[in-house]
């Protein structure tokens, strides 16, 4: 390994080329709570493109891995460490190269945070949609590695839908722009469409050029409590079936609203079991009112549009705390499986039965909106016993989304905590056929290696 740190300090400043163990423990893992991770060899923390492209020459030579990071805030362990390999952090690199008001469009390098993105494009009247929960530290590299999604994806789309171009460093430490900066183009296959949500297996992305929308139109808040979880499911189906496309329908249940209580003390728990979060970016009341009465005929024992700006402010605050306000509980293992929206009432059914029949705390949030369910399982620490019952129930909510048409992950990406899911979800031939592309692409085999296809039993 001496060699490895010899030859890379050659290529790379010395003080981007990193061996303290404590340091480098510290990029060993994401957030993925039960996500394996090994101990790494040395954290690279690139300031360029060409940092870039001499590790991966040098690690090409050597069959040496490398496991690419952003910000860390992955919920699957896509950007976990494995004995002996490379760290490659992004973080450094964090500039927005460009932002063009005139084609709508930014340029920015893969450590660039999500807000600070939004942040920047706001003040030229612009706006870049895809906002996921941790989007005031997530990477748009790290976005772009998940094909991340976000409250508005309901009605604006994923990461996937904003990339125009790619820079990447591939396979023998070739340096390749994918994509284009025109509105349309069609030459070629669409390599740029394939980086995005390939959670850094076909190589490193070094710039990534997106598209951008004007300014966000006001929304109005649609607010609804319900009884139970089906009866909110069926809100949800109802909102799809009338056609109406809000910006935003997120579901929050009772454990999650406790949870955010005991922390910040909103007082949410005390209202509703389970709140739906409605949003319209229309020109007039006309959807936001439909949205109310949808909530209304499924059953809500209370709906309206809220009239407090700062008020519906702080509810979808309490929507991006659940997460972190159920850590303080015990480790949590994080679902993520997308059904169509007319099953997101039997998706749910089926959460509860999955709760009961395995004797394990499952709290709900969603992208109910596009039937993007997120279980919670929480687990007291220490509790082995109880960790293997999260475990089995954690795969049969995988497997109950397979059966009702749906897939194993929305967002979060398949990293190391969904590869029994892939297989599952995706027959033989598909599988080889991504092989093949992974093959093709990563001759050396180095670019985060087991991750997404491997060994599910590894």
């Amino acid at each position: 390994m001496t060699v490895l740190v010899d030859a890379l300090r050659h290529l790379i400043p010395a003080d981007r080329v990193v061996t303290d163990p404590d340091v480098i423990s510290a990029y060993a893992h994401d957030e993925a709570e039960w996500a394996p991770h090994g101990t790494p060899a040395v954290l690279v923390r690139a300031g360029s493109t060409e940092d870039v492209r001499a590790l991966v020459t040098v690690c090409a030579e050597r069959g040496v891995p490398i496991v690419p990071r952003g910000a860390g805030t992955g919920l699957s362990g896509g950007a976990n460490g494995i004995d002996g390999c490379v760290m490659l952090s992004l973080e450094r690199m964090n500039e927005i190269v460009e932002i063009d008001p005139h084609e709508r469009l930014a340029v920015v390098q893969p450590g660039v945070v999500n807000d600070d993105l939004r942040a920047a494009c706001a003040e030229q009247g612009l706006w870049y949609p895809p906002d996921p929960a941790s989007s005031p530290w997530s990477t748009i590299g790290g976005n772009v590695a998940t094909n991340a999604g976000g409250v508005c994806c309901v009605k604006y789309g994923v990461t996937r839908d904003y990339v125009l171009a790619v820079e990447a460093v591939m396979g023998c430490g070739d340096v390749v722009r994918l994509g284009r900066r025109t509105a349309k183009g069609v030459v070629g296959y669409d390599l740029c469409g394939l980086m995005v949500g390939s959670e850094g297996t076909l190589g490193v992305i070094t710039e990534i050029t997106v598209r951008l929308r004007g300014a966000r139109p006001k929304e109005r808040t649609v607010v609804g409590y319900f009884d139970d979880l089906h009866a909110a499911g069926e809100a949800v189906s109802a909102v799809a079936a009338a056609g109406i496309v809000p910006s935003a329908l997120e579901l929050v249940d009772r454990h999650c609203l406790e949870a955010v209580d005991q922390w910040k003390n909103m007082g949410l728990s005390a209202d509703a079991n389970v709140l739906l979060l409605g949003r319209s970016d229309t020109l007039d009341d006309t959807e936001a009112d439909a949205m109310a009465r949808c909530f209304k005929d499924a059953g809500a024992t209370w709906s309206a549009r809220s009239t407090d700006e700062e008020e519906a402010e702080a509810l979808f605050a309490a929507r991006r705390l659940a997460y972190p306000a159920l850590e303080r509980l015990g480790p949590v293992l994080t679902e993520d499986v997308c059904v169509p929206r007319r099953l997101v009432p039997e998706m749910l059914r089926r959460i509860e039965r999955t709760a009961r029949d395995h004797d394990v705390h499952i709290a709900n949030v969603a992208h109910a909106g596009d039937g993007n369910l997120h279980p919670l399982i929480i687990t007291p620490a220490g509790d082995d016993a109880a960790r293997s019952r999260a475990q089995r129930a954690f795969d049969r909510i995988v497997d109950d989304a397979i059966a009702l048409g749906g897939t194993v992950t929305g967002e979060h990406g398949v990293g190391l905590l969904k590869r029994r899911g892939l297989h599952a979800e995706l027959d033989p031939a598909a599988v080889a056929l991504h092989h093949a592309i992974k093959n093709a692409v990563d001759p050396a085999g180095i670019f985060n290696p087991g991750k997404v296809f491997g060994d599910p039993s590894s």
